[in-house]
């Protein structure tokens, strides 16, 4: 099916993004039309209605298709839109979990993590069904698309998954019991935003205990939307705080140049550069000084990818205190007073707080 609707499209004159395959776009003057098409799902939108009309019929033309309207569900988002801009939630997936397991009758909690946890492999005792917590974090993972208060603690935990154990499972009740209390909650991307876009970046070193491997957290925000975040486990182990800081910044460098090209087949302009927070001096000089020092030449691959973008205007490093640092929520447990802080300057809120 996708293969045929990229055929349709590419005779109607679209062209298909280089950055994203289900992305196709077209531009005639100072009108754009955007199609991004997943198996057979197709969200159209455009800066014309009467492109949109006019495409859906040629579709319509070729295949047997069901307009639905305006869009407000897809792929278990909810998408609620107005003049001030997109809230996306997935409040209905969340009432979807099973019911034993969204703990109905349990407190809420104010965060998803406590900030003393450390797990271990061996933690608990052995679960009589690990499919059960392996479901759970699959499900919890795919809420991470709308909510990124939670990408820490389900990345966590999913390094578990071959044998979990009921630590685990408690610490991923524990996950569920935070979103009880904020079902109606998801990202509200603005109409009013400006185009620059800005990113944090920040590691956690050797923050877990059987690997010693470092925890990469960054967050990209488009005005005051968010638009990108992840949190991950580095490959290796970083030999100081500074190279996994570094190994941050190359990761996140490497996202935004993604988006750099994915917003020119959009036809969008971004400033450049893009300004990129970091907590560390010391990744921020290594990015800067065009000499390699000895502690540094065992991450030199990194060290010449980041610099090349910088000397080509592409990036902008520049030292932002760790009480500010909005990738922080990517990377460790933090306590409610400070989650909620990060969490409300990240753009994560309740539907009811959206403007309308």
């Amino acid at each position: 099916m996708v293969c045929e609707v990229s055929s349709v499209l590419l005779s109607e004159g679209f062209a298909k993004s280089l950055c994203d395959n289900s992305l196709f776009t077209y531009h005639h003057g100072i009108t754009s039309i955007f199609v991004l098409v997943y198996v057979d799902d197709i969200i159209i939108t455009s800066t014309d209605t009467n492109f949109i009309n006019s495409l859906k019929l040629r579709l319509a033309s070729h295949f047997s298709i069901n307009d639905l309207g305006s869009l407000k569900y897809f792929l278990g988002i909810e998408v609620s839109c107005s003049s001030n801009g997109i809230f996306l939630c997935q409040r209905k997936y969340i009432l979807d979990i099973p019911k034993d397991s969204i703990l109905t009758a349990a407190r809420t909690s104010a965060y998803p993590m406590d900030i003393k946890l450390k797990l271990l492999p061996t933690d608990g005792t052995e679960l009589t069904d690990p499919s059960c917590f392996r479901r759970l974090i699959g499900r919890l993972l795919y809420l991470t698309v709308t909510r990124p208060d939670i990408t820490y603690s389900v990345n966590y935990l999913s390094q578990f998954l071959q044998h979990p154990r009921s630590a685990h499972m408690d610490a991923a009740h524990r996950i569920l019991r935070y979103l009880k209390g904020t079902i109606g909650h998801g990202i509200f991307l603005s109409s009013s935003s400006s185009p620059s876009i800005h990113g944090y970046t920040d590691s956690d070193w050797a923050g877990f205990p059987i690997t010693r491997r470092s925890t990469t957290g960054y967050f990209v925000t488009l005005g005051n939307s968010p638009i990108s975040w992840k949190s991950k486990k580095q490959p290796t182990v970083a030999r100081s705080s500074a190279e996994a800081e570094y190994r941050a910044l190359a990761n996140l460098t490497s996202e935004l140049q993604w988006l750099f090209y994915l917003f020119k087949d959009m036809h969008i302009s971004c400033p450049l550069p893009i300004t990129v927070s970091c907590d560390s001096q010391a990744a921020i000089h290594i990015a800067q000084n065009p000499v390699f020092h000895e502690r540094s030449k065992h991450i030199e691959i990194d060290c010449y990818f980041v610099r090349e973008k910088l000397i080509s205007g592409l990036i902008l490093p520049k030292h932002l205190p760790s009480s500010d640092q909005l990738a922080d929520v990517f990377t460790k447990p933090l306590g409610a007073p400070q989650f909620g802080r990060i969490v409300g300057k990240s753009g994560v809120r309740s539907g009811s707080t959206a403007p309308t």
